[in-house]
């Protein structure tokens, strides 16, 4: 399997899937301390998570991953319970993402591909709002750094602090007046002690518009526009909800602070007779891992490798006779590494 099948799989819990909606209506706390006590912080972070669906605003987001620059524009809005997003690149593949709640249409015109979903509960599963859960507490410390200004609007960063090895630090800025997210840093490790943290990942609005009349109609009409093209295929990927234990694998060895998010068997509706992929995702309240388990095939399946891209790392690896394992994730490559070696099979 190739790596855009798990570009397509993946979404980060962040602005790496650049469709978010943070804490309208926030009161923020005071900026005037270098740190926030667990209580101040968990209830913060609640109110992150309850309010990550919500809003409405639109505006451009450029990220920056390994030193490679790239843009979208992103909108996001809701009416009463339904939500409506839309996301266009603006370099590169020509990637255009359409959601109506869980219905999720991905258009990629250079080769007139429609992949038609519907979006699982999964955080990892598809464009969702940027949410820090609460029990990201238990792995990272929350400090309040101070004001700052992203976008033309004025800001108040905060840092995750991991407590250990395994994940990365990430320095987040929300907008003062709404509490929208604006900015997203991932760190990385500093090489000698005192010495700044390279940012192995940058996201921010460039420019942003918070408040805006919802437009959901013109995500209703782009939809309903698809129906009527000619020449695409058109890809409807299959999810079935399953279990580890089920599918005859076990996680021997938790790792430190992951816990399960979420387990499926994925398949392409025209994909013939490839062999569907397990999918296992696990989160520490902020950082996402996915496992995906396949038949091993000699054909596609021809290194080992471990390789990293910003703050994303990918490990594939052959397990046994007869599957291949490819872990990813925004953690570090030992991280995966400690997923991948602890993932047993049990039965055939």
């Amino acid at each position: 399997m190739d790596r855009p099948f798990w570009g397509a799989c993946l979404a980060r819990v962040r602005f790496g899937v650049p469709l978010l909606a943070l804490c309208a209506g926030l009161v923020l706390p005071d900026v005037s301390g270098a740190a926030s006590d667990t209580a101040e912080a968990r209830a913060w972070l609640t109110r992150i998570q309850s309010a990550a669906s919500g809003g409405n605003y639109q505006g451009t987001m450029v990220f920056i991953i390994g030193g490679t620059i790239s843009s979208a524009r992103v909108g996001h809005y809701a009416v009463g319970d339904q939500t409506y997003e839309l996301r266009e690149a603006l370099d590169g593949r020509q990637q255009r993402v359409l959601r109506h709640n869980d219905a999720v249409h991905t258009l990629w015109p250079q080769t007139r591909v429609l992949v038609i979903e519907k979006r699982e509960s999964l955080a990892m599963t598809s464009s969702t709002p940027l949410a820090v859960e609460p029990q990201a507490l238990e792995q990272y410390d929350f400090k309040l750094e101070g004001p700052g200004r992203v976008a033309g609007r004025d800001a108040v960063a905060f840092l995750l602090e991991p407590r250990d090895a395994l994940r990365y630090a990430q320095r987040l800025w929300a907008d003062l007046a709404t509490g929208l997210m604006l900015r997203a840093d991932v760190m990385g490790v500093g090489n000698a002690p005192g010495t700044p943290r390279p940012v192995l990942e940058s996201t921010a609005f460039s420019e942003v518009t918070v408040g805006v009349r919802p437009q959901a109609d013109v995500v209703l009409q782009e939809i309903r526009r698809l129906r009527r093209l000619e020449g695409w295929r058109v890809v409807r990927p299959q999810q079935q909800r399953t279990s580890l234990d089920a599918e005859g694998w076990v996680l021997a060895r938790p790792v430190p602070g992951f816990t399960l998010a979420g387990c499926v068997r994925r398949g392409m509706q025209t994909a013939g007779d490839e062999q569907p992929v397990l999918q296992v995702v696990f989160t520490d309240g902020l950082m996402h891992v996915s496992l995906f388990v396949e038949p091993f095939d000699v054909q596609r399946h021809r290194g080992e490798l471990v390789a990293q891209q910003g703050a994303t790392s990918t490990l594939m690896a052959r397990r046994g006779e007869h599957h291949w394992v490819t872990a990813v994730g925004d953690v570090p490559a030992a991280t995966l590494k400690m997923f991948a070696d602890a993932l047993e099979r049990r039965r055939p």
